[in-house]
C-alpha cells in the first residue's frame, strides 16, 4: 500500500476538525477554519452549528465561502440577524462553544498578534488587525487557532496583543473579567500545544513522523513538553476525499 500525501494544511484541517463535538455552536471564520468545521460537520460532528460574522447563523454553504458576506451563507440557514445581535446575544451571553483564531503571531501564553510587527507607531507590517477575534477571544467558551509551526510565528512575548489568551498566566485572564475559556489548543503541522496549569502553551501531541526537538526548534521559548506527549491519529483517505472532492475542489485553502 503506498504511502498516504498530504500538505501541512490538510494535516492542520484534518487536526482542528477533531477537536470539535457534535453539537458544538462555533463561531467560524473563512479560508481553512471553515474548512475544518465543514469536515466535522461531514465526519463526526453532523450536528455542528456554523455561525458566522455577518449575522448567520446554522449556515449550510453549498460552496467554499469566498467571505463572511458570501450570499452562499444564507441558503438553507437557521437564522440571519445583524452583526449587534451575534455578537451581544450569542457570544457575549456564553451561546458560543468555540472560536476560530488567526493571526501572525501566537506566544507562550495565547495571546495573539494580528495588528502589527514592529513599533504600532511605524510598523514594518501593518496587518489586518482584529475584527471581531478581539470580542471572540474574550466571550467563546473555547479557542482554537491553526497555524505553520515556525518561530517567527511563536515569539515569546506577541508585539502586540490584539486577541487575549492568558494574558501573563491563567490568573490574569480572570483578572481582567473574561469570561472564556481562553486558548485551549493551537494545532500546528508539527503537533499541538495546550495550556498547562499556568495557561502555558505547552507541547501535548505530535503528528506522526514529528519530534519535539522540532517543535522546539521553531517555538521562540522554552519551549515545555507534556509528562506523556501523544501523538495524532494518522490523516485518513476518507478525511482528505472529502476535503479534496467536496469541500475546495480547487486547492484554494489546501494546497
Amino acid at each position: 500500500m503506498s504511502e498516504m500525501r498530504y500538505s501541512p494544511a490538510e494535516l492542520m484541517i484534518v487536526n482542528a476538525a477533531r477537536l470539535l463535538r457534535d453539537g458544538d455552536v462555533v463561531f467560524v471564520g473563512v479560508g481553512q477554519p471553515n474548512l475544518a468545521c465543514n469536515l466535522a460537520k461531514r465526519t463526526h460532528a453532523p450536528n455542528l452549528v456554523m455561525i458566522y460574522e455577518a449575522g448567520v447563523i446554522g449556515a449550510e454553504p453549498a460552496r467554499l465561502p469566498l467571505s463572511i458576506g458570501d450570499p452562499t451563507l444564507v441558503s438553507g440557514s437557521l437564522s440571519v440577524v445583524s452583526m449587534y445581535d451575534i455578537f451581544s446575544n450569542y457570544l457575549q451571553r456564553g451561546n458560543v462553544d468555540v472560536g476560530f483564531m488567526g493571526g501572525a503571531q501566537i506566544d507562550k501564553y495565547g495571546n495573539i498578534n494580528a495588528t502589527v510587527i514592529g513599533g504600532y507607531d511605524s510598523p514594518k507590517v501593518r496587518l489586518p488587525g482584529s475584527g471581531g477575534s478581539q470580542e471572540i477571544a474574550a466571550w467563546a467558551n473555547r479557542c482554537y487557532i491553526m497555524t505553520p509551526h515556525q518561530k517567527r510565528r511563536f515569539p515569546e512575548k506577541v508585539e502586540f496583543m490584539t486577541s487575549a489568551g492568558f494574558i501573563g498566566g491563567r490568573n490574569d485572564r480572570k483578572k481582567a473579567g473574561l469570561r472564556g475559556g481562553g486558548m485551549l489548543a493551537v494545532v500546528t503541522d508539527i503537533g499541538v500545544m495546550e495550556p498547562n496549569e499556568t495557561g502555558e502553551m505547552t507541547l501535548t501531541q505530535l503528528h506522526p513522523g514529528k519530534t519535539a526537538e522540532e517543535a522546539q526548534a521553531n517555538t521562540g521559548w522554552d519551549l515545555k513538553t507534556a509528562a506523556r506527549i501523544e501523538t495524532t491519529h494518522p490523516v485518513t483517505a476518507d478525511e482528505l476525499r472529502i476535503l479534496r472532492d467536496e469541500l475546495d475542489p480547487t486547492g484554494i485553502y489546501l494546497k
